[in-house]
């Protein structure tokens, strides 16, 4: 059991360290996302699954973790959270449709649409980026094991280096939380942990 063990954390290690290469891109969706706060955009988040679970984590650190004493604060929505609109796009149109047709009622310019999907192949997650993108919003992805369709249309993609789902998702969380820390050394946070 405990070789089992770590080999699982060599894993995390393995794709942390490819994250470090990263950098750049951490940055460019670092600067898209304040710009959205200080224009008032909103920022859309949304995946399915385990990814459904951090565009909502994430949300909520952009709601409430990254607000700061002198700064506009996020206005953010994550779209895998109304499970009765979820239901009712599955039920009477696709589950293909469940995130597009939340933003054809909220996009406006300034907006920022995130998608996250360890595949990079969820239709869904594709079908929004590609209307906020027809929409000239700007576009951000968190993908896996090679970064699928959603890596190649969003305008900013990363793609973590691991075809492990579990690692996959583990470090699309390390990437929301190293955002969030990036927004609050930006200024004097409201709470301090």
């Amino acid at each position: 059991m405990g070789k089992k063990i770590n080999i699982y954390l060599k894993e995390q290690i393995k794709a942390i360290e490819e994250l470090q290469k990263e950098e750049e891109v951490i940055q460019k969706i670092f600067s898209v996302l304040k710009t959205a706060r200080d224009r008032n955009g909103k920022i859309f988040l949304m995946g399915n699954g385990g990814s459904a679970s951090t565009a909502s984590h994430f949300t909520a650190d952009l709601l409430k973790t990254s607000i700061l004493k002198k700064e506009k604060r996020f206005k953010s929505i994550c779209l895998s959270d109304n499970t009765p609109v979820l239901l009712a796009w599955s039920n009477d149109s696709s589950y293909d449709d469940v995130f597009i047709g939340q933003l054809e009622n909220f996009l406006e310019k300034n907006d920022v649409v995130i998608g996250i999907s360890g595949s990079g192949n969820s239709l869904n997650v594709i079908k929004a980026i590609e209307f906020a993108k027809k929409n000239n919003n700007s576009t951000i992805s968190l993908t896996g094991k090679g970064g699928g369709k959603l890596s190649k249309i969003s305008k900013i993609n990363l793609t973590v280096k691991s075809d492990d789902m579990l690692t996959i998702e583990s470090i699309h969380l390390l990437i929301c939380h190293t955002i969030t820390t990036l927004l609050r050394k930006d200024g004097e946070p409201l709470f301090s942990y």
